[in-house]
């Protein structure tokens, strides 16, 4: 069986440092090139594009410097939690990505650098053929819907008929008075019948709700976001 060592030492050269400063770039540019990839259809974020070069060396770089000292451990935590990171991901999936790039810097950081060349290839081919597979992507894509009607018609069970007709799947998620208390805007999470024609399914809609407000938009994880 091979045997996975460490290129460091007890204490690391320059030519060390260098060698995993160079290897966490390069892993971290893959992981960059892989996020960019498997989110080419949607929105990209340039920041966190950057981030996954950076971080696999500054985690390395950190690693380096504690080794073995407890002092410099607790200096390092005590500096890090002062600082406070309140970005919020659109995309869950970009977690397995951040986990990766610190997984890299860990494994550069102690010198296991095979360790972070197979971290990086297995969930780069991992995410890769699940992109391209179209893996847990459901038939139809959720989509948020939020009608508006006049506060004399009771919301319960009023638009069942319609969402049996076109969708697999309808959820209440929100009722929100409007228009000082004479309308209620409804938002619900639905998922469409494969074939279906939305304009009709809007025309139908409208004939329930009295021709009010009614948007119809693609699903965003974050509820917030669609306010």
């Amino acid at each position: 069986m091979f045997e996975i060592t460490s290129i460091l030492g007890s204490n690391f050269t320059v030519r060390s440092l260098f060698i995993v400063i160079g290897v966490s770039l390069g892993l971290g540019l893959v992981l960059s090139l892989v996020y960019m990839f498997v989110n080419r259809k949607s929105n990209i974020s340039r920041g966190l594009s950057i981030t996954l070069v950076a971080l696999p060396i500054v985690i390395s770089v950190i690693i380096m410097l504690v080794q073995d000292n407890w002092g410099r451990a607790f200096s390092l935590a005590g500096a890090f939690s002062i600082i406070r990171f309140r970005n919020t991901l659109e995309n869950p999936k970009d977690l397995a990505l951040i986990f990766t790039a610190l997984g890299v810097g860990l494994a550069g950081g102690t010198g296991y650098i095979l360790v972070g060349v197979i971290l990086v290839a297995v969930i780069s081919c991992l995410l890769i053929i699940f992109d391209l597979i179209h893996f847990g992507e459901p038939r139809s894509p959720k989509m948020r819907l939020k009608i508006t009607i006049p506060e004399s018609l009771n919301y319960v069970g009023v638009f069942d008929e319609v969402f049996d007709k076109y969708t697999t799947s309808s959820n209440l998620i929100k009722v929100k008075s409007s228009n000082f208390g004479t309308m209620f805007d409804l938002t619900f999470d639905i998922i469409f019948k494969k074939g279906v024609n939305e304009k009709e399914f809007l025309d139908d809609l409208r004939t329930t709700n009295g021709n009010l407000s009614i948007s119809l938009q693609n699903y965003v994880a974050n509820p917030e976001l669609t306010e």
